[in-house]
């Protein structure tokens, strides 16, 4: 099973860009997508809904911002928008699919880097997603919750980690909070049960010489349950075409 996450920032920009010819190259079984920057009825045209997908979209109320969307080769059996948060779901962050023993998600945390009180509104996700997690491990089915977690877990996750110790992204609190989710909530992070390198970033930002420089980040995540860490069968970062300031990560699974 091949499933995609990538932040297309703009699905209309990365449509442009050649990301449907890739996903009809790729072929996988789903792709999950963040930062749609679009509403339902900019969307409707035949690009914008792959043939042979099901099509999921959670877009923000906000024009131009956020948004989460899926495609999906099999139906799922339920569909589920937003976390019943009203200052959350507003901005079209959440988006959950459900198989018969499987539950994929396409999530997009906030990011803090814009103001003090975004990075307040952060923090309170980030708290009030700690039950969320607890409950679905309870549960007796896989997850994989994919998508831009803005956050870069480790020193191996980031090129200038110095530089970025007091940054929304790479804080003491963020990454803290990644290690709780990595130990104390016992999920995995999927891409480094197969890929331990250095340098193998998800997002680069667009001052400077940041793309030419790989001078970036791993922000772009498969969380998954521990049934599935067994399962990872190799993880690829694609940065042959840019659609987008990140990259798709795409894993494959033996499911």
């Amino acid at each position: 099973m091949k499933i995609v996450s990538v932040n297309v920032n703009g699905i209309r920009a990365a449509g442009r860009k050649g990301f449907y010819d890739w996903i009809a190259k790729e072929q996988p079984d789903v792709v999950c997508m963040q930062e749609l920057k679009a509403q339902p009825d900019q969307i409707t045209d035949a690009l914008y809904h792959p043939e042979g997908y099901h099509t999921y979209f959670h877009s923000a109320e906000k024009k131009g911002y956020s948004g989460v969307g899926i495609y999906s080769l099999a139906e799922p059996e339920n569909v589920q928008e937003g976390l019943g948060w009203k200052d959350f779901d507003s901005e079209g962050r959440y988006l959950q699919v459900d198989y018969p023993d499987l539950s994929i998600v396409s999530l997009y945390m906030p990011s803090g880097s814009s103001k003090e009180e975004r990075q307040d509104f952060k923090y309170v996700v980030m708290d009030r997603f700690e039950s969320v997690l607890k409950e679905m491990q309870k549960q007796d089915r896989e997850w994989i919750i994919c998508g831009d977690w803005n956050i870069a877990h480790k020193k191996i996750d980031i090129k200038n980690w110095r530089g970025n110790q007091k940054n929304s992204g790479f804080l003491p609190e963020e990454r803290a909070w990644m290690d709780w989710l990595f130990d104390e909530a016992g999920f995995v992070d999927a891409f480094r049960a197969v890929d331990g390198r250095e340098e193998q970033y998800t997002w680069w930002s667009n001052r400077g010489q940041a793309w030419a420089n790989n001078t970036g980040w791993r922000i772009d995540y498969h969380v998954v349950t521990p049934g599935l860490a067994q399962k990872v069968v190799r993880a690829n970062i694609y940065k042959e075409e840019r659609f987008s300031d990140h990259a798709p990560l795409t894993l494959e699974y033996d499911i």
